[in-house]
């Protein structure tokens, strides 16, 4: 998991993307450890409260990209994935396929399995929220 980590963080997707798919997946899972965490690096990364506020409404929010908005809606029908219709559905796709490369995609697509294998290990250790401190960046 670390060595994918690893590669996610040099891979070319936008570090504030990856941390907003991060954070939408921790909320999905209900994984507090999680959402601290990302809640934590995407403000250390600049992004803005107003935005980190209204990720669980994003699709009533104006201030998110399409891009953005294709990413999310990955993220939530791969992290759904028991969910009627069972399988991402065509228009999801259809709308990532429009705003990543076939690289990216599966790029994106593993920063979704690994958030949601992260939510998993957290939750089952009772990992506590609000312990999580940033990096020291020297």
């Amino acid at each position: 998991m670390s060595s994918l980590e690893a590669y996610l963080r040099d891979c070319g997707l936008e570090k504030g993307l990856l941390h907003m798919v991060k954070l939408r997946a921790s909320q999905m899972n209900g994984c507090a450890y999680c959402i601290d965490m990302h809640w934590k690096d995407a403000r250390a990364a600049g992004e803005s409260e107003q935005r980190l506020y209204g990720l669980d409404a994003w699709r009533e929010a104006p201030y998110y990209t399409d891009r953005e908005r294709a990413a999310l809606a990955w993220t939530e029908a791969l992290t759904n994935i028991t969910a009627p219709p069972s399988h991402v559905p065509d228009a999801v796709y259809d709308a990532a396929r429009g705003h990543f490369s076939d690289k990216e995609l599966a790029d994106l697509t593993w920063a979704v399995a690994a958030i949601n294998a992260w939510n998993r290990v957290a939750i089952a250790f009772r990992s506590e929220a609000g312990t999580y401190k940033l990096p020291a960046h020297g």
